[in-house]
This record gives C-alpha cells, sequence and structure tokens, in this order.
C-alpha cells in the first residue's frame, strides 16, 4: 500500500513539473502578441464622422443670401466637407439658410464650426445644429 501511495505522489495531474514547455509557451504567447500589436498598429482605425445640418439665420429680408452661402463655404478645415444647401422661408419675407456638411469628429467640433460661421457679422445673425447624426 505505501509502495501504491508513493507512485500516486509521482503524478501530477497539472503539470507544475514541465516548466521548461511552459516557458516556451509563454515565449510563443509574448510572440504573438508582439506580432499582433505589430499589425494592429499598421491598420488605421476607423475614422468617427457626423453629418451636422446647419441653420444660418441673416439679420433681415435685405442681407444678400449667395453671399451668406458664399462666406460659408468658405469656410475650410481639415476634415470638413459642404454639401448640399437650400433656403428656407421663415417669415415676413425672410429666409434662412440650410447647409449640410460632414465633420471628422476629432478634427472639427461643432463650437469651431458655429464660431467661425458667425465670424461672418455682416450676414449671419445665428447658427443653429437643426440635425446631428453620427456616421
Amino acid at each position: 500500500a505505501v509502495q501504491e501511495e508513493e507512485e500516486d505522489d509521482d503524478i501530477d495531474l497539472f503539470g507544475s513539473d514541465d516548466e521548461e514547455e511552459d516557458q516556451e509557451a509563454a515565449k510563443v504567447r509574448e510572440e504573438r502578441l508582439r506580432q499582433y500589436a505589430e499589425k494592429k498598429a499598421k491598420k488605421p482605425g476607423l475614422v468617427a464622422k457626423s453629418s451636422i445640418l446647419l441653420d444660418v439665420k441673416p439679420w433681415d429680408d435685405e442681407t444678400d443670401m449667395a453671399k451668406m452661402e458664399e462666406c460659408v463655404r468658405s469656410i475650410h478645415m481639415d476634415g470638413l466637407v459642404w454639401g448640399a444647401s437650400k433656403l428656407v422661408p421663415v417669415g415676413y419675407g425672410i429666409k434662412k439658410l440650410q447647409i449640410q456638411c460632414v465633420v471628422e469628429d476629432e478634427k472639427v467640433g461643432t463650437d469651431i464650426l458655429e464660431e467661425e460661421i458667425t465670424k461672418f457679422e455682416d450676414y449671419v445673425q445665428s447658427v443653429d445644429i437643426a440635425a446631428f447624426n453620427k456616421i
């Protein structure tokens, strides 16, 4: 009976005697993780974009809307693309400019965009965000 107990002690069910194999497995795992990290670093990440519909309001009905749109479209930033626009009647003969743009979220913020548009004080009274959608 004593001999059977000694034989049972020699059997390690969890493989702790195989430290050399564990070190080899750890080296392989580290190498694979390094290769994965390199591959991941080379791959460009997904660029977060948003579609924004802006309402640009003029001072009065005498404001040159074509010139106002030209001023708005003259704003150029990295990550900003202007889209379609239309004039929408507000009332009393006044129309507002609704203009679409697509921005890269990390490069262009809505605050910066509104600030740049309101710099055209001769034409623009205010700017509102009519719609904001993540793409």
